[in-house]
């Protein structure tokens, strides 16, 4: 699959841009570690299988799902959300870029115009990517607590793209399922060593160095 085949590409975050992705399945266990070890391996579990969901959706799954406890309050979800902030924005900040990420943004953004529609929230996404030095790359760089299909459709619609013309890059099943939903072209990054998450004709590669050729 060639890059210059598509008018713009939409970039998941985590795991695609950045290696950033035991990071935040770190966090999760971190965050729920008085709860006990078999807690633990379900939270990071979950987290694994359902990369691209918000923190929000998992919190809330967590809660009443694991945990048997009623629904999070909204005071709750934030002390939750800014304990989390603690744990991951220093880290991913600083951690290494997909192989072949930063050479992509720097050779796209001079053609096409580039997005970015992440489950992390906005503001903090925002300025993890603005701290990385990667902010001029984007048009719009776009988080939770929005639906990332929502996000794709709004970028779509927000810049008169052609759906067809627009690909997208993720490394979960959300953000196939949110390319699919908008008619946006797909490609998947799987890890050397993970389980491929996507349906058996969906494209892969293990970072983003092939499309630099």
């Amino acid at each position: 699959m060639k890059t210059t085949d598509w008018q713009a590409i939409i970039f998941d975050f985590d795991g695609v841009l950045v290696e950033s992705v035991d990071i935040k399945t770190q966090a999760f266990a971190d965050l729920y570690q008085s709860y006990g070890q078999t807690i633990v391996s379900e939270v990071m579990s979950y987290h694994r299988l359902n990369g691209g969901l918000s923190r929000y959706q998992k919190f809330r799954y967590f809660q009443q799902h694991l945990l048997g406890m009623p629904p999070l309050t909204q005071d709750e979800e934030q002390e939750l959300d800014q304990r989390f902030s603690e744990l991951v924005v220093e880290a991913v900040t600083i951690c290494k870029a997909v192989p072949g990420a930063d050479e992509l943004l720097r050779k796209e953004s001079a053609r096409v115009p580039l997005f970015i529609a992440s489950g992390t929230p906005e503001v903090e996404l925002k300025s993890i990517v603005a701290r990385r030095g990667l902010a001029p790359y984007f048009i719009e760089v776009r988080g939770s607590p929005k639906q990332k299909k929502i996000l794709i459709s709004e970028i779509l619609s927000t810049h008169n793209l052609t759906p067809s013309s627009v690909l997208m890059i993720g490394d979960a099943l959300i953000d196939y399922q949110s390319a699919q939903v908008n008619d946006v072209a797909f490609l998947g990054r799987v890890r050397i060593g993970d389980d491929n998450p996507f349906p058996q004709q969906v494209d892969t590669v293990i970072d983003l160095s092939p499309l630099l050729i």
